[in-house]
């Protein structure tokens, strides 16, 4: 059958009908989670959500849509991100826009929020209980920032809060430019392209900010392995970006560089939480840098540590 042919007899479909197909062809194609990404497709095409879906299924789908939800599916089968097509992944609660340019948000990351806010504690919230005056400033650093979900969720929870976001990437950077617009915190995240934590040593340098000044440094570094690059699915291998995904040869190599300047960057009582990729190694690099204690590590749902915190002697 031609594709004009295909074309002709998928452009009166209703919504039961589409999903049926989509299904089908993203099952042809093993993708995973394909009853979701369909439903997630039809939803962007049409503008609607799920409720509107499976309350309207006999709702013909017009030319128009017909032909940018099958290109979407066309795609997906293909390998391409759910999140990409739709431009949209949702983040402890909030919707952040993604491009290929970043990295896609995942569940695991957020265990970074929980474990900065509760090691926080009582610097976490605005106002300083027993008295009711305003608390001090918080100073946050966002260390490879990408689409800004830890630096906005941080600024949303952390209303005074001033933060920080570093990023090697341009693109990623006009990305986590957008989704603090979006969410109006904006105004409390000063975006910085350099390597790690450079720029901000280079502002200590030039008279900036005094060295020791942080109250909280977080990171989701590159931490796969390239030599592991063949075990990922093709979704993330094919599509996300390889800076922000590869930390070297091993996955480990940033760490060591990354916890020194961190140390050299946070007050005393300040805390470092970092994701996982090799929790043995950065428990090493802790113990040998000895500017560290309190030192915890924990697991995400599948019991594996996911997400380091230390505090700075």
């Amino acid at each position: 059958m031609s594709t004009s042919d295909r074309a002709s007899n998928i452009s009166a479909l209703d919504v039961r009908a589409a999903l049926k197909e989509g299904m089908a062809r993203l099952r042809a194609a093993h993708v995973p989670s394909h009853t979701l990404a369909t439903e997630v497709l039809l939803m962007h095409a049409l503008g609607r959500d799920r409720t509107w879906l499976y309350t309207h299924p006999e709702f013909l789908l017009d030319a128009a849509v017909t032909e940018e939800y099958f290109g979407l599916i066309t795609r997906r089968a293909a390998g391409e991100p759910t999140q990409y097509l739709t431009g949209q992944q949702e983040f402890w609660g909030l919707e952040f826009e993604v491009t290929p340019a970043v990295l896609i948000p995942r569940p695991e990351t957020e265990h970074v929020m929980e474990v900065a806010l509760a090691r926080l504690g009582p610097r976490g919230f605005k106002i300083h209980l027993d008295s009711g005056l305003p608390r001090e400033k918080l100073r946050v650093a966002d260390v490879g920032t990408g689409s800004g979900c830890l630096a906005v969720a941080l600024a949303y929870e952390l209303p005074h809060a001033e933060i920080v976001a570093t990023d090697i990437c341009a693109a990623a950077l006009e990305v986590a430019r957008h989704n603090a617009a979006r969410h109006a915190v904006g105004d409390r995240i000063h975006l910085l392209q350099t390597n790690l934590l450079d720029g901000l040593k280079d502002e200590t340098a030039s008279g900036g900010e005094k060295s020791g000044d942080f109250d909280l440094i977080v990171s989701n570094p590159p931490y796969v392995a390239r030599q592991e690059s063949g075990q990922l699915q093709r979704e993330v291998r094919d599509h996300e970006p390889h800076a922000a995904l590869f930390g070297g040869p091993t996955g480990v190599e940033l760490y060591a560089r990354l916890i020194e300047e961190a140390g050299s960057l946070l007050r005393t009582g300040g805390i470092l939480v970092l994701e996982l990729g090799s929790a043995e190694h950065v428990r090493a690099i802790l113990a040998e840098q000895k500017r560290w204690t309190n030192v915890t590590f924990t697991n995400d749902l599948a019991g594996i540590p996911r997400v380091v915190a230390a505090e700075r002697v």
